[in-house]
Formats: C-alpha cells, sequence, structure tokens
C-alpha cells in the first residue's frame, strides 16, 4: 500500500536514500508540476497539464514520472486559512488516494498561500494576464514543492 500523508516525518522515512521529487498543484482545469533534484536542494517548474479524462491523465502523468526517476510526489493541499479541510483540499486528497496506485509515496503540503504568492511575485514582475496565466500553476506547484523539501531537509538536520 501506497504511503499518502501529510506527515513529513512518514513521508522522508518512506524515501531514506532521497531521490527526486515532483510537485502538484492540482486544479480543476490544470496541474501544474515542478520537479527538484535528487538531493532536495531547488525545485524547479515543469510544465502545466491541461486536465481530460482522468485515465488519460494519469498515464500521462506515470509516463513523465518514469521518464524524470521521480522517487516521492508532493501535492499541495489547499486547507481553508483556519486549517481547516475545504472543498478544494479534499479534491486534492482523492487525488491523491487515486494516483497512488503509481507506487510512489505522497505527501500532502499545505498550500494556502501559494497561488497568492506567485500570482503576486508576478504582478511585480509586470507579466501580461496572459503571461500570468500561463506560468501560475507550474510556478504555483515549484513554490509547493520548495516549501515541502525546505521542510523535509530541516527535518533531518
Amino acid at each position: 500500500m501506497t504511503l499518502v500523508t501529510t506527515d513529513r516525518a512518514a513521508f522522508r522515512a518512506a524515501l531514506p536514500q532521497g531521490g527526486r521529487l515532483i510537485g502538484m498543484d492540482v486544479g480543476t482545469k490544470t496541474i501544474g508540476l515542478a520537479l527538484c533534484d535528487a538531493a532536495w536542494t531547488i525545485a524547479s517548474p515543469a510544465y502545466t497539464v491541461t486536465r481530460g479524462k482522468f485515465g488519460k491523465d494519469k498515464i500521462g502523468l506515470a509516463a513523465f514520472i518514469d521518464q524524470q526517476q521521480v522517487r516521492g510526489v508532493v501535492i499541495g493541499l489547499p486547507l481553508n486559512l483556519d486549517g481547516s479541510s475545504s472543498p478544494r483540499a479534499q479534491a486534492s486528497r482523492a487525488f491523491a488516494h487515486n494516483i497512488a496506485d503509481l507506487g510512489r509515496p505522497i505527501l500532502l503540503w499545505d498550500e494556502r498561500w501559494s497561488t497568492q504568492a506567485v500570482t503576486r511575485t508576478l504582478l511585480e514582475a509586470d507579466a501580461s494576464r496572459a503571461r500570468r496565466d500561463e506560468l501560475v500553476d507550474k510556478l504555483a506547484a515549484s513554490y509547493i514543492l520548495q516549501g515541502a523539501i525546505d521542510g523535509l531537509v530541516a527535518g533531518m538536520e
């Protein structure tokens, strides 16, 4: 049974050798993807998947995960501001359980501020609305993944 957890210590224990991670910002229309190096130092935006039928999306994600030699998955968990679960958080949990059969441990990571932080950065960079729409999901995935790897590495020290 594949681990799906919010507990970073349990996720870390499932990956004793480290390895490359993928971050996902799962939305209703798109999935932003980001990758980090095997040493868990820096997350980089990869690309954005336009969602279609789940089965087809899952096949594409599985191929990308295999191609990139990903060892673990980090999925953004959009909690309410008070930390309670939201409908989008429930959808992210369901997505995690639906891809658990890909055989990689999955960490659900609090992403309450990711999209706002990325949007603010893009606005400060004077990015056009079209450019922001093109970048926001994969940048949010990178923001989520960076937060997770920072938390995972801090737990190792």
